[in-house]
């Protein structure tokens, strides 16, 4: 999809997700940016547009979860969707640095602040707990999953402290649960600065395919 504008990479995923219950934007996620200006990283809207042109093109995909779990509150989505009552957000990021929009935050349905310099365990039983309790409170059509790899420890932007294992555990969490409940998954990476991410997401990726691998269960939205 090199040819594809950024907006259109995110609205494609989505595609490819509702027919094979799955699919990764190797790209985007600027959930900073919103629909009338771009902030910090992000130039453009990729999520919201991404929403707007699914449920425009499949009027059957009404409600969207968004899981975020880059190391900053995404607060541009969080903007865009306020005042709709089908997209439900679990936000979980470090509170103490950018872009701390407390007007934002007014519109997370589970905000999940966790402290600086947060731990594996620590931070695995939160993204546990509250992925359980958003999907016990709201039955989505369609998972939107910012996996921001900032979280990893030494990254000076995001500044938490979790290991590579443990981002790996934390994207199964996300979608064996959406597996688990044939909910289609859209994964989009988010930030992440440092040079070993790249090996660090290719692992996470790799055990991904392996769980959907020989799948024939169709998602729940086909």
């Amino acid at each position: 999809n090199c040819g594809l504008r950024r907006d259109q990479r995110a609205f494609l995923a989505g595609e490819l997700a509702l027919h094979y219950g799955w699919a990764i934007n190797f790209g985007g996620g600027f959930h900073h940016a919103s629909s009338d200006h771009g902030e910090g990283f992000c130039p453009l809207a990729d999520i919201s547009l991404s929403i707007k042109m699914l449920r425009k093109k499949y009027p059957e995909i009404k409600q969207i979860m968004i899981i975020d779990l880059d190391a900053h509150q995404g607060n541009g989505h969080e903007r865009d969707f306020r005042d709709d009552p089908d997209v439900y957000t679990i936000d979980v990021y470090n509170d103490a640095i950018f872009p701390n929009d407390t007007e934002a935050k007014q519109s997370i349905d589970l905000n999940v602040p966790i402290d600086p310099y947060t731990e594996d365990l620590v931070y695995i039983q939160t993204v546990k707990k509250s992925l359980a309790k958003g999907l016990a409170s709201f039955e989505p059509d369609v998972i939107y999953y910012i996996a921001g790899s900032d979280i990893l420890n030494g990254d000076r932007l995001g500044a938490l402290s979790i290991s590579p294992e443990a981002l790996k555990q934390r994207d199964m969490i996300v979608f064996k649960s959406a597996k688990e409940k044939k909910i289609p998954v859209i994964m989009l990476f988010a930030g992440g600065y440092q040079k070993t991410n790249a090996e660090n997401i290719s692992k996470s990726i790799q055990s991904i395919i392996a769980l959907f691998a020989n799948d024939s269960e169709q998602p729940k939205s086909n």
